[in-house]
C-alpha cells in the first residue's frame, strides 16, 4: 500500500533469491505502493531491522505505482493482498494490464496464507511472518519464471 514494509521487503528478498541462483541480471525488480502516503521515504525502520537480521538490505525509496509506465515496463505486477489486487485492477488500462496482475502468495510453496499481511500496526512477529512468506513466495516465483 504505502511501499515501506511488504513491497520493499519483497523486492529485496526476490533480488537475493535471484542472485543466489545467478539470475539477478535476468530481471528488473522494483517495488511501488498503491498509495502515495510515504513517497520518497525509506522502508519502515522495524521492517529494516528484521530484514537485516536475515541478510537483506532494504535500499529502495518509496514510490507510487504509475499505471502509465509500470504496466509497460514490467511483465508481472504483484500485489501483497486482496485490496492491493483490487486497487491494481482499477488502474489497469486494458486486458493485457489485467493479465499481468497476481498476488505474491500465488507463488507460495510451503505457507498457505491467502495474502501477505501488513505488519505496520502489529508487533515484531508480524515482520518476521512477512519475511517468511516472502522468502517462500520468492522461491516459488523464481521457479515459475525459470520454467
Amino acid at each position: 500500500m504505502g511501499n515501506i514494509c511488504r513491497s520493499p521487503s519483497a523486492e529485496a528478498v526476490f533480488k537475493s533469491t535471484a542472485q543466489r541462483e545467478g539470475l539477478s541480471d535476468q530481471f528488473e525488480i522494483d517495488s511501488a505502493g498503491t498509495g502515495a502516503w510515504h513517497v520518497g521515504e525509506k522502508a519502515d525502520m522495524r521492517m529494516q531491522k528484521h530484514a537485516i537480521k536475515r541478510g537483506y538490505s532494504l535500499t529502495s525509496i518509496s514510490r507510487q505505482f504509475n499505471p502509465e509506465t509500470d504496466f509497460d515496463a514490467f511483465d508481472i505486477i504483484i500485489g501483497m493482498d486482496n485490496q492491493n489486487i483490487e486497487d491494481l485492477k482499477k488502474l489497469a488500462r486494458n486486458e493485457d494490464d489485467l493479465d499481468k496482475i497476481c498476488k505474491m502468495t500465488d507463488f507460495s510453496k510451503e505457507w498457505s496464507y491467502d495474502n501477505v499481511p501488513d505488519p505496520y500496526y502489529g508487533g515484531e512477529d508480524g515482520f518476521e511472518l512477512v519475511l517468511d512468506l516472502l522468502e517462500d513466495a520468492s522461491t516459488g516465483l523464481l521457479e515459475k519464471l525459470k520454467n
